[in-house]
């Protein structure tokens, strides 16, 4: 069984533990936060910092990599051997990316768009999204018949995304903001502009829509749990992207379980 424990989201900084019953070992995607968070949230998920492999990462984003760092050498620490895996793109966009590769035990290993990975015996399929990065992905993560994905940090839904988060158990989607929030908001013009942009951040609205069209493609039996993700402290509520998925669940009577990551309270999809 696979299992995503999501230990932050949201502008201030992201990092996910992905595990698998039947595979020793776990990766994070991203890491945007603090050592003490880092610790913390495995921690709280019942997983030992020396058994993380890999770091795989979204995309250059500060708040997707400012942690890398200090988290490496505190991984490395405890007896870890880590791969930091992503475009030679991001790499050469992040400064954060650099100083973890300075790391004792700590490597670099480049992926592309389209390519499949395997990291703790689960196979991780990399597909393209759509942000304002120097290269920006998210991840479908299979094990046997299970299978989840990982779409953040995207202003649409690409062909490629949309093929990957079919027929999944697990689903975290992107939730960033409200519409009527964003434009009422303080932010200035142009950065409300970037955000509900192609290149920006999907709405609760567009995560509803994709929502919909992933159960017309794939019926009621498979999603068992979606969480909104990356959702704004300043543009959203928690309880606001959670209603809009679990909006669409009951209008096709649907019994999965929706919740929203948060900032600062890890939270498990299993």
């Amino acid at each position: 069984m696979l299992r995503l424990h999501v230990l932050a989201s949201g502008s201030g900084g992201n990092a996910a533990l992905v595990t698998d019953d039947a595979h020793a070992g776990g990766f994070l995607i991203d890491c945007g936060i603090c050592k003490r968070d880092l610790l913390s949230g495995l921690e709280s998920a019942g997983f030992s910092p020396a058994d993380v492999t890999d770091i795989l990462i979204t995309h250059d984003h500060s708040d997707h990599t400012k942690g890398l760092g200090v988290c490496t050498r505190a991984l490395s620490q405890a007896g870890a051997c880590v791969r930091v895996r992503t475009s030679r793109a991001v790499r050469n966009a992040s400064a954060p990316l650099e100083e973890a590769l300075g790391t004792d035990r700590v490597i670099f290993e480049p992926f592309r768009a389209g390519e499949a990975l395997t990291v703790c015996g689960m196979q991780v399929h990399v597909f393209p999204t759509s942000h304002d990065a120097a290269e920006s992905f998210g991840f479908r993560v299979e094990s046997g018949r299970d299978a989840l994905g990982y779409l953040t940090d995207t202003g649409r839904m690409t062909p490629e995304a949309h093929e990957a988060l079919q027929y999944v158990r697990l689903l975290a989607l992107e939730a960033n903001h409200d519409a009527q929030m964003l434009r009422e908001g303080p932010y200035p013009y142009a950065i409300k502009r970037r955000i509900a942009s192609d290149a920006g951040h999907l709405s609760n609205a567009q995560a509803a829509a994709e929502l919909e069209e992933l159960l017309g493609s794939m019926g009621a039996g498979m999603l068992e749990a979606v969480a909104a993700m990356h959702v704004s402290q300043e543009n959203n509520l928690y309880s606001l992207a959670e209603q809009a998925l679990a909006d669409v669940l009951r209008r096709y009577g649907h019994t999965a379980r929706t919740l929203a990551a948060k900032q600062r309270t890890p939270v498990t999809l299993a």
